[in-house]
């Protein structure tokens, strides 16, 4: 998978949660910051990851990485990475970091034509102000705190620059993202067309448009989320459990959208992470 877009998503509705990660006891030095008042309608998180991997080793990321675009500043580069369509992951390998933007709906329409064109795709993109404001506060003095908080400033700071006020319809958008991914009781595309107060064909328009997903994939995605992460934190549960709290049919319904996505079985999977949670 292309450069770090496949390690970044590693957070949940808020900046506390492991929503999203496959292995949690992996990841590298990891903030996750909220964005200043001024991007709210444009970015729902900020993320920075700092590795030091010893030579020869590495570390694998996996992820079911959220239905949304990232904008990525590196050391190297500034890339634009489109929504995934099934489990990706990165290894790491060396020193390294990255500052990313978790976008909003309203801000993908400024800097991606056509989201859906890239799905499971990274593209290098030419903004040599952001990468050179991020990466003078990355690279500048101060403890990890004070650098990355500088550099969630000076991200945010070119992106109300450069991306104008949200119109309606992207306010509409980012109020379907949102509801889809937080809200358990949308589980059909007309659950959230309800929510959102539109006709299903308008909401399908709307994700296509602004997310370069169908809604019907949003919501899977949000699903398969949780039911890894009540696999990897409450083991005592039963599988059919997970399956009926989440709203799958049965359990073969959510082992086999779990094997397609991820190419693991549920009992694999759980015997992993809890060995790894374990330090095993």
């Amino acid at each position: 998978m292309g450069r770090l877009e496949d390690s970044r998503q590693a957070a949940g509705t808020d900046a506390a949660s492991p929503r999203g990660v496959l292995y949690p006891a992996r990841l590298p030095t990891f903030d996750r910051l909220p964005p200043p008042d001024a991007v709210r309608q444009l970015v729902r998180w900020f993320w920075i990851p700092e590795w030091q991997i010893q030579p020869g080793r590495s570390s694998r990321q996996q992820l079911i990485a959220f239905p949304a675009c990232n904008l990525v500043v590196e050391p190297d580069a500034v890339g634009i990475s489109g929504p995934t369509t099934g489990g990706s992951y990165r290894d790491l390998t060396g020193t390294g970091w990255a500052v990313g933007a978790l976008l909003r709906p309203a801000a993908v329409r400024h800097l991606v034509a056509d989201p859906a064109a890239l799905r499971d795709r990274y593209e290098a993109v030419d903004l040599p102000v952001l990468h050179e404001r991020v990466h003078r506060e990355m690279t500048g003095p101060g403890d990890r705190q004070t650098r990355h908080r500088r550099a969630v400033d000076a991200f945010a700071g070119w992106l109300s620059d450069t991306i104008p006020r949200p119109n309606d319809e992207a306010l509409l958008a980012n109020a379907m993202a949102e509801a889809i991914d937080t809200d358990p009781t949308i589980r059909t595309v007309e659950d959230a067309a309800v929510r959102v107060r539109l006709s299903t064909r308008s909401l399908q328009r709307l994700a296509g448009r602004y997310v370069g997903l169908p809604p019907s994939t949003m919501i899977r995605r949000r699903r398969l989320q949780e039911a890894a992460e009540r696999l990897r934190t409450d083991p005592d549960t039963t599988l059919a459990t997970v399956a009926a709290d989440l709203g799958y049919s049965d359990h073969a319904h959510l082992a086999n959208e779990f094997r397609s996505v991820l190419g693991l079985s549920l009992s694999s999977y759980r015997q992993r992470a809890t060995r790894e949670e374990d330090g095993g």
